[in-house]
């Protein structure tokens, strides 16, 4: 289970509305299964259909804030300006690692949805709850 404070959430979500119309993408990390912080990042492909991240950029930026906390990547984020909020057919070729978690918004359609983590390999896809708790619930 992903546990994701609804700050979190509502700043993802707007980090996929301002990369319309490419898919935004970004990590979420935290401690034991509950997400403390999000890292945007740039999708070095600007494609509407597909996101890889920038080598060259920074995860734990600003100051190495992560590693002072000892906090761990639980798991990527992207959106999908223009479908829904599953594992596409593209996000399945890509996932070359099945042990990471997806969380995925869609921008198709009002409202906006986000769904998730998705487990995903190329022979199977497995799917968890996303809980999105709130903030007095920390």
């Amino acid at each position: 289970m992903l546990r994701i404070d609804k700050r979190i959430v509502d700043n993802i979500v707007l980090h996929a509305g301002r990369e319309l119309p490419i898919e935004a993408c970004g990590y979420l990390a935290g401690k034991g299964g509950t997400v403390t912080a999000h890292y945007e990042m740039t999708n070095a492909d600007a494609s509407v259909e597909h996101f890889s991240f920038n080598v060259q950029e920074p995860i734990c930026s600003p100051h190495g804030r992560s590693d002072q906390r000892k906090w761990e990547i639980l798991a990527v984020y992207h959106s999908h300006p223009a479908t829904p909020a599953r594992p596409s057919g593209e996000d399945i070729a890509l996932a070359h690692d099945p042990g990471v978690s997806y969380v995925i918004i869609s921008l198709a359609g009002s409202p906006w949805k986000i769904s998730g983590p998705f487990r995903i390999s190329r022979r199977d896809r497995r799917t968890r709850i996303i809980v999105v708790m709130d903030d007095q619930a920390r």
